[in-house]
């Protein structure tokens, strides 16, 4: 049975609103962000070309520009790599962490409006990286759902793949960190204590096998060690 992997690639950089932890922001790439993606283009196509691997002919996206923005500069700089045209296919599964009613506020705000309504206990001082803790607003999620979100949408897209798939074949999902690392847990392929300590590079795939019993396993492309201080994506 031909192999099936699934890219993992974080958007790059973009223009992000200060202060504010919700990543359901409707803002493009960066000058800067643009050209680690043309650049990180150019490393997954050799990558592809030295292993003999196919790329499948449709990439899924996270509906955020700036991840659809990488995925079509992906598109159009492997099809300069003599790789066939694809397409791209805009999922809400893909979304990073939502806040529900409280996205785009800033830290400030959102701790104040829990401080003032008499219904919520105050949040934990961690509690935009707490993978467990969820905001006590209408349509928020915690970290670990977000993962669950994501890991079911890999699981089902892989599965169609391995179906379909002749040769050894590469499908290109594009992303936020967070969500990504969250899934990875689900599927087996980070341990928890991990997620604190990784994040991903912008733009840079990491690859994960979907194997013939379901099994997940990582194959290639380093997870980014995360420094003191980092934010959460």
């Amino acid at each position: 049975m031909a192999r099936t992997i699934a890219a993992l690639v974080r958007h790059g950089e973009y223009h992000q609103q200060a202060d504010t932890p919700s990543a359901h922001q409707p803002y493009a790439l960066t000058t800067e962000g643009k050209a680690e993606v043309h650049t990180e283009v150019d490393s997954f196509a050799v990558l592809l070309e030295e292993h003999s691997l196919s790329i499948a002919e449709r990439v899924d996206s996270s509906n955020m520009l700036r991840a659809w923005q990488t995925a079509m500069i992906f598109v159009e700089k492997l099809y300069q790599h003599q790789m066939p045209s694809m397409l791209i296919d805009s999922y809400d599964a893909l979304a990073e962490r939502g806040l529900g009613s409280v996205a785009n506020m800033t830290i400030g705000q959102i701790e104040k409006v829990i401080v003032e309504d008499p219904r919520y206990e105050e949040p934990p001082l961690d509690w935009k990286s707490n993978s467990h803790y969820c905001l006590p607003f209408q349509g928020a999620e915690s970290l670990i759902q977000a993962g669950v979100r994501v890991a079911e949408h890999l699981q089902q897209q892989m599965h169609k793949l391995r179906d379909e798939a002749g040769v050894d074949t590469v499908k290109l999902f594009v992303g936020h960190g967070a969500a990504f690392r969250h899934a990875a847990y689900q599927l087996g392929i980070l341990q928890f204590e991990q997620l604190a300590q990784f994040s991903m590079f912008h733009a840079r795939a990491v690859l994960i096998e979907y194997l013939d019993d379901g099994a997940w396993r990582h194959i290639g492309g380093d997870w980014k060690i995360r420094s003191a201080g980092n934010g959460l994506d």
